[in-house]
């Protein structure tokens, strides 16, 4: 089953002002987290569990495992 984020509440990181129009947006629903392309809001996403979207920001910021 695909969530829907439809209805989701999207966010930009902080970082993304500095990154001008190469930003990223993610969203949590009901136990997944989705990330697009804020240019393009209606293109594909990527859908991650809550517990590999821990695991990938832990990888990515140099923490445990990563």
């Amino acid at each position: 089953m695909t969530p829907d984020f439809s209805c989701a509440s999207w966010r930009k990181s902080r970082h993304s002002q500095q990154m001008h129009d190469q930003c990223v947006e993610v969203a949590a629903v009901h136990g997944y987290m989705g990330v697009r392309d804020s240019k393009d809001p209606a293109g594909p996403m990527l859908i991650f569990t809550s517990a590999d979207w821990r695991a990938f920001t832990r990888a990515i910021n140099g923490g445990p495992n990563g």
